[in-house]
């Protein structure tokens, strides 16, 4: 966070805290910390106490604050895709029966901003406000593979490349000849190349002037279907991709003036 200075450090301050995913102790914090101590217990104090960080003294424990939630609700709102795609992703799942996702890039990373469980849930890493790996999950290559060159070389330079099946892409070479692959035929798969088990197809969501916003993904179990099932469903989840980028070009979407002042020029 350099440069970003002391509201930078009581962000990776509010991160370390989330990614317990419960509340913890002050002890935990520190093992886990790059701060000194008492640096540490100071940001601590003051994010209580503008109510970004909740403290229970019976417990001894720090939690995300009730402000944090209010301000995560209103992003979610305004700045997500998920209003605008929720009645599409009902649908959809209503039609295929199987869990469909919707995500956005995070930091070169994907962020599952929703998700709809199938007929016969599935248990599997995805969650609404979960991170994931983009270079292994059919949204996040569905998403770098519609990337301009400097944003995608990007991406591309900040992913791990950690092998979490025997098919996971695992090199840097690997993952820039699928997404040539996904860029000519419009949609990502997942071979199990992030959970054994788990297989999906995804495709971007793109603006009219072909700006990518986001993903989605129709995800099953090999326990149940093959691919062959599944890519029938592409031509449907590519229709629902275009209906939410057709909504959210004509809504309040972050950065609209100038997503539409980049579409009107490659339009004329």
């Amino acid at each position: 966070m350099a440069g970003d200075g002391t509201i930078g450090k009581a962000c990776d301050v509010l991160d370390q805290v989330a990614s317990f995913a419960r509340p913890v102790r002050f002890a935990e914090l520190l093992d886990d910390s790059d701060f000194p101590k008492a640096t540490l217990y100071r940001f601590l104090q003051s994010l209580t106490n503008q109510g970004m960080l909740s403290y229970d003294p019976d417990r001894q424990t720090y939690a995300p604050g009730m402000r944090l939630v209010r301000l995560a609700h209103a992003a979610w709102t305004q700045s997500s895709l998920a209003p605008i795609a929720r009645p599409f992703l009902d649908a959809l799942s209503r039609e295929t029966g199987e869990t469909v996702h919707l995500a956005q890039l995070d930091s070169s990373q994907v962020l599952y901003v929703d998700k709809r469980n199938a007929a016969q849930p599935v248990e599997m890493f995805s969650q609404a406000g979960k991170v994931g790996p983009a270079y292994c999950t059919g949204v996040g290559k569905a998403m770098m593979a519609f990337l301009e060159d400097e944003a995608l070389d990007r991406a591309v330079s900040q992913q791990s490349y950690h092998r979490f099946t025997d098919k996971t892409l695992a090199s840097e070479q690997a993952l820039r000849d699928d997404l040539s692959l996904i860029r000519s035929r419009g949609y990502a798969i997942d071979d199990e190349e992030h959970e054994p088990g788990i297989i999906c197809i995804a495709c971007p969501i793109l603006t009219a002037g072909g700006r990518m916003l986001g993903a989605i993904s129709v995800t099953g179990s090999t326990e149940r279907m093959d691919f062959n099932q599944l890519e029938a469903w592409i031509p449907r989840v590519r229709h629902v991709a275009d209906q939410i980028g057709v909504e959210a070009q004509a809504w309040r979407f972050p950065e609209s003036r100038q997503l539409a002042s980049s579409d009107r020029m490659q339009a004329t």
